[in-house]
């Protein structure tokens, strides 16, 4: 069975036998839906499930479930690793939220998080081809996260951990890729710093200099900005600070929790203390993931030839209009703007790649791998208002699954 994109208006794809108008039985009805075509769009669901074998008689039955099914059954029970090769186990992954940090909502709860699993579900299956079902859990216990996914685990070949909120998201993840053998991912994190990197060498590339060259500040300490941080760290840039409601992380501070004082300790070589504004003085490039409004003065304090990266949504951290006063390169999270930063970049081909190769986890070689793939597609066409690619450009996923893949084989972690 595969996970299909379905147009909830199409009498024919209408999920399954649902009526259409029992989602809003008990809450908005069908007149509302003229005045706001998002109510219209999700009305039923975004996904359903369809058969990729027919059952047109006896004979097709009787091979895709009882009797023909057992042969199946014990050949994988004999032999476990066939599972990849007669179910849909390995192309398809679990999106898994428990609601606590929903796009910019925050704790909305498990069903109210179910249309964005539902729509990462569909641009999985839309750009990398994968197919994925969205799990939404009514926990936000840690280890009771943990434990439900390794339960559910032998039905997916991947896990994307998906708007589940820090310091609780990076334990869940270290644990679940303890204990599970296929990748665990999780996208908030690592997609978002996949495609940030992937952006800031094209346009470092653009000016002439090296990611060794620059001092970065980011906004934001949370899962996203602490993946950053490590991330471009590991790529090789010159320093980075992060920046949290309470001013930059750094050693000198006794209000640290554990992620960051480890954060604290790999970070901030300058030894910068004080406010954000205090450590954009001078500073090569801005990294927003945070909200909130970065001050005019600060902005333009930074370095001449810097880059603003302010990705909050949908007010970016620094306006494109102030930015570009001041930086060479502007990005936003915003799809009206040039040089969108968006995770559909990544985790599509990222998860794609992996699955390819039966891969064991997602290792720092393939989203390094994943970011260079993403920025070569840029290529040629390079420009200040091009530095990464639409996520409508079909190179995209090819080359980000072409190179995880290779990436994994080179670090061990393929088992195909």
């Amino acid at each position: 069975m595969a996970a299909e994109i379905v147009n909830p208006r199409s009498d024919s794809k209408t999920s399954g036998g649902r009526t259409p108008g029992a989602a809003g039985a008990a809450g908005l009805s069908s007149a509302d839906e003229p005045f706001d075509p998002a109510f219209a769009l999700h009305r039923g669901g975004k996904m359903a499930v369809q058969a990729t074998v027919p059952i047109r008689d006896k004979d097709d039955l009787s091979l895709a479930y009882t009797p023909g099914v057992a042969k199946v059954c014990s050949a994988i029970a004999e032999h476990p690793e066939l599972v990849h090769d007669y179910t849909w186990k390995s192309q398809v992954v679990a999106v898994v939220t428990d609601g606590t940090a929903v796009l910019g909502l925050g704790d909305i709860g498990p069903e109210a998080s179910l249309p964005v699993m539902e729509g990462k579900a569909i641009l999985f299956k839309q750009f990398g081809g994968v197919d994925a079902v969205p799990i939404a859990l009514a926990t936000t216990d840690a280890d009771e996260i943990v434990d439900t996914v390794v339960r559910l685990a032998p039905s997916f070949g991947g896990v994307n951990l998906e708007d589940i909120s820090a310091p609780r998201c990076f334990e869940i993840e270290r644990k679940l890729q303890e204990r599970l053998d296929i990748p665990v991912f999780h996208d908030d994190q690592h997609g978002t710093a996949v495609v940030t990197l992937a952006a800031l060498r094209n346009a470092t590339k653009l000016s002439g200099r090296t990611l060794g060259d620059l001092r970065a500040v980011i906004s934001g300490a949370g899962a996203a900005g602490v993946a950053i941080a490590k991330f471009l760290l590991e790529a090789g840039i010159g320093d980075v600070a992060v920046a949290d409601r309470k001013g930059i992380v750094s050693a000198d501070r006794d209000d640290l929790t554990e992620v960051k004082r480890e954060l604290a300790e790999l970070t901030n070589r300058a030894g910068i203390t004080g406010s954000l504004e205090t450590a954009l003085a001078g500073a090569d490039v801005f990294i927003g993931v945070s909200g909130g409004t970065v001050p005019e003065p600060a902005v333009a304090s930074m370095a001449p030839g810097a880059f603003v990266f302010a990705m909050a949504n949908p007010n970016p951290e620094v306006h494109p209009d102030i930015a570009h006063k001041y930086a060479a390169v502007v990005a936003t999270g915003r799809s009206d703007y040039p040089n969108q930063i968006n995770n559909v970049l990544a985790f599509p081909g990222i998860f794609a790649g992996a699955l390819q190769v039966r891969a064991s986890r997602i290792t720092e070689g393939m989203k390094i791998a994943a970011a260079n793939a993403l920025a070569d597609v840029v290529g040629d066409e390079l420009a200040a208002d091009y530095v990464i690619p639409s996520p409508f450009d079909e190179r995209v996923a090819p080359a980000v699954t072409a190179a995880v893949a290779a990436a994994a084989r080179a670090e061990g972690v393929a088992r195909r």
